[in-house]
């Protein structure tokens, strides 16, 4: 069974930076993809970047692009995200997730880690 674990939340003043860190565990599994998804307060979770394991191809949500950075070592079985320019509304729990069934969307889930950024 695969456990992700997060760290690198925090409080952040806008116009900072964070990077967040998830590092995959278990006995004999298979990595596909992995991904960060955030829930906001009082709204729904969604997607913020995702990275195939074999070929490294990346995708960011609209909101993120040019700012975020998703990248992925393969090694550690980690994945890191690099938040710049962040944003008040940037302000959210922050999930990781992977695909280690390759039925095309995310089936484990780490606990969250949450980013606060005010002044």
């Amino acid at each position: 069974q695969v456990q992700l674990v997060e760290s690198g939340g925090g409080l952040v003043q806008p116009g900072g930076s964070l990077r967040l860190s998830c590092a995959a565990s278990g006995r004999s599994f298979r990595m596909y993809a992995m991904g960060w998804f955030r829930q906001p307060p009082g709204k729904e979770r969604d997607v913020v970047a995702t990275i195939s394991w074999s070929e490294g191809n990346t995708y960011y949500a609209d909101r993120v692009k040019g700012r975020f950075t998703i990248r992925r070592d393969t090694a550690k079985n980690t994945i890191y995200l690099q938040m710049n320019s962040l944003k008040p509304e940037d302000t959210a729990v922050y999930y990781c997730a992977a695909n280690t069934l390759g039925q095309g969307a995310m089936d484990r889930w780490g606990k969250g880690t949450l980013v606060t950024v005010s002044s």
